[in-house]
């Protein structure tokens, strides 16, 4: 499959080092399906120098349509002056092009919680092929550290993110879903050897705390390492203390896939 790659300049809310340019930049395929995406790239950045790597995935910004909460919520985390000086790290959040998603999940409206259908023996979404794609080829560049590749995602980005890692369980370091869900037959069947660190709130009324609870166990049962933190009277909003625990970023950037 034919990929063109533009890069298209953007005024964006971003802390610039001077000298540094910010872009928003645009996969192309040849059925004309785009994915568009921005880089956080670290304070002083320099080719000379590695980086870890953190895809992070916002609900429906995943899979679906442009979802600029993924802008108000996880790059947050990483605009925050203290962790950019502490945990100097390259940042993607795609922002992926309409897609009929939802036409494979299966959600009874009348019952909350929803209950999703984590099949992944459906074909892969083209926005998140094209995402996969996007973290190969910045894989690829000499200053990612290809031994420090994380993935976080939220609500549908959190089932993106087991997906993610299941469909490429070489590619990334460790992984945090966060009020999200996976195809638990597809772990129990192959499990994916890296770090977990889940998330959930016991309230959540949009994706069923027992959906991490049952990939928790799975991946124990697995022998996988794996943590699971819930939080008490949450819905889904779990991922606002998620996102401000305070060892968060330290437990992801220790791991390393060398040591693993």
């Amino acid at each position: 499959m034919r990929l063109t790659l533009v890069l298209v300049m953007t005024a964006f809310f971003y802390t610039i080092c001077p000298g540094q340019e910010e872009y928003e930049r645009k996969l192309y395929l040849d059925n004309d399906d785009t994915l568009r995406y921005r880089i956080l790239y670290p304070e002083g950045f320099s080719r000379d120098e590695t980086y870890p790597l953190v895809l992070f995935l916002h609900g429906s910004g995943e899979r679906g349509s442009d979802n600029e909460k993924q802008l108000t919520h996880g790059a947050n985390l990483f605009l925050e002056e203290s962790n950019r000086r502490e945990f100097p790290c390259i940042v993607i959040f795609p922002q992926c092009p309409q897609e009929d998603y939802w036409a494979s999940v299966e959600v009874n409206r009348d019952t909350m919680p929803l209950r999703l259908d984590f099949d992944y023996d459906r074909d892969i979404t083209t926005a998140l092929d094209m995402t996969l794609m996007l973290v190969k080829e910045m894989k690829a560049e000499s200053f990612v550290d290809d031994n420090r590749l994380y993935i976080m995602g939220l609500s549908m980005g959190g089932m993106g993110t087991f997906e993610a890692v299941y469909r490429e369980p070489d590619l990334f370091t460790a992984a945090v879903p966060i009020c999200g869900g996976a195809d638990t037959e597809s772990y129990s069947q192959h499990p994916v050897d890296i770090p977990f660190w889940l998330f959930h709130g016991d309230s959540d009324v949009v994706v069923s705390v027992n959906e991490s609870r049952e990939i928790y166990k799975v991946l124990r049962e697995k022998g996988i390492y794996v943590s699971y933190t819930e939080y008490y009277d949450v819905n889904h909003g779990s991922w606002v203390p998620a996102l401000a625990e305070p060892n968060l970023l330290n437990w992801l950037f220790l791991k390393k896939r060398k040591d693993m």
